[in-house]
C-alpha cells in the first residue's frame, strides 16, 4: 500500500500493524503532553488499529487516522509526525492517504478539529463551525481535559470541494 509521490518515488506509508502500538503511542503522546492532540491509551489503540495509517521508513516517523462517525462523515485525527522528521512532506501524505481511503469507501465529507488550520487549508479542508457537526463526534471531546473550553478549529474537506 506504498503511496507513489509525483508517480515515482513510493512512500512508505502502510495501515498500522499490532507491532506499531507502544510506536504510535509513544509518538500521540508527546504531542498529548504539550496539549497540541487527545492523548490516546494504549487500550484504545488497540481497539481503533484498523483506522490508523503510518510512515514507517527507520521506525515510525508518523501516524493519522481515518475514523468513521457517521454516514457519509469521518474524521481525520491522531495526525503526528516526528519532530526529527518534520518539513518532508510527511503530514500531508498521511492525511491523503486517509482522504483516499475515505473516497474508496465513499465517504464524501471528512472534518477534523486542529490547531493546525493553515497546514489542513492547504489540503483543501475548509472553516465550519462546530455545532454543524453531529453531536456524536464529542463522545472523545468529553474526554479532553479542555472541554467544553475547545480551543481546536473545525475544518472540512468534501469530495466536490476537492474536485473543483
Amino acid at each position: 500500500m506504498n503511496r507513489l509521490l509525483g508517480g515515482k518515488t513510493a512512500i512508505p506509508i502502510r495501515p498500522a500493524r499490532m507491532s506499531d502500538i507502544k510506536a504510535i503511542h509513544n509518538l500521540l503522546q508527546q504531542y498529548a503532553n504539550k496539549g497540541l492532540l487527545l492523548g490516546r491509551s494504549i487500550s484504545s489503540l488497540y481497539d481503533q488499529l484498523r483506522d490508523f495509517v503510518v510512515y514507517d521508513k527507520d521506525g515510525i516517523q508518523g501516524v493519522c487516522s481515518l475514523h468513521i462517525c457517521w454516514d457519509n462523515l469521518a474524521e481525520i485525527r491522531s495526525l503526528a509526525v516526528a519532530e526529527s522528521s518534520w518539513r518532508h512532506g510527511i503530514g500531508k501524505e498521511l492525511v491523503s492517504s486517509c482522504l483516499d481511503e475515505a473516497r474508496s469507501l465513499e465517504i464524501n465529507r471528512v472534518f477534523t478539529l486542529t490547531y493546525q488550520g493553515m497546514f489542513f487549508r492547504k489540503l483543501g479542508f475548509v472553516s465550519i463551525e462546530k455545532n454543524e457537526l453531529p453531536h456524536k463526534i464529542w463522545s472523545d471531546c468529553l474526554q479532553c481535559p479542555k472541554f467544553p473550553d475547545c480551543d481546536e478549529e473545525a475544518l472540512i474537506w468534501t469530495s466536490q470541494s476537492a474536485a473543483n
